[in-house]
C-alpha cells in the first residue's frame, strides 16, 4: 500500500481543534476483465492477489478527495481467471489537522471508511462475471500505514 498526499493547508494551526468529516462517497472508476469468461476447467481454487493504493488530492480548500484503489486478481497457475479494479473515492473535510494527523486520516481513517464500499463493488462485479462470490477479508489500514510510513509520500494536486 502506498499513500500519496498533498501537504495540509496553510490554515492548519496547533491551537484549533482538528476536524475530519465525510462529505460524499462515490465510485470513481471500475473495471472487470475475464479473458476466458467463467469457463474454468478443474476445481475452483484460484490464487487471489490483492493490491491496495491510496491517493489524496485537494478538491477545494480544506476538502480533500481520498481515492482508494483496490485491485484483485485471480489466477490458476499462470492463467488469469479475472482481474478487478475498483477506485472508490470519498470527499473529506479536513480542517486544522497537523501533518501527522493529516497523514493518519488520509492513510488509515479515510480508507477504512471507503473499503467496505469497494469490497461490495468487487464482490458484485465478480458475481456478475459468472464466478463464485468473492468476499475480501477486512484490512488493517493501521498496520499497513505503520509499515508504509517509512516510505516518503509524493504530493499530488488536481
Amino acid at each position: 500500500m502506498s499513500i500519496e498526499s498533498p501537504q495540509p493547508t496553510a490554515g492548519a494551526t496547533t491551537g484549533a481543534a482538528g476536524q475530519l468529516a465525510l462529505q460524499a462517497v462515490y465510485l470513481k472508476d471500475c473495471s472487470f476483465e475475464a479473458p476466458l469468461g467463467p469457463r474454468i476447467t478443474g476445481e475452483w481454487n484460484p490464487q487471489i492477489g490483492l493490491d491496495l493504493n491510496t491517493a489524496v488530492s485537494v478538491v477545494d480548500g480544506e476538502v480533500h478527495e481520498v481515492l482508494l484503489t483496490v485491485t484483485v486478481s485471480a489466477k490458476a497457475g499462470e492463467q488469469t481467471i479475472f482481474l478487478v479494479e475498483v477506485k472508490q473515492a470519498g470527499a473529506f473535510l479536513m480542517q486544522n489537522l497537523a501533518e501527522p494527523d493529516f497523514r493518519r486520516a488520509a492513510g488509515v481513517l479515510c480508507p477504512g471508511v471507503l473499503f467496505p464500499y469497494a469490497r461490495a463493488v468487487v464482490s458484485q462485479l465478480v458475481s456478475l462475471g459468472g464466478f463464485p462470490q468473492l468476499l475480501l477479508p477486512p484490512v488493517n489500514f493501521e498496520a499497513l500505514f505503520a509499515a508504509g510510513s517509512a516510505e516518503p509520500a509524493s504530493p499530488t494536486k488536481n
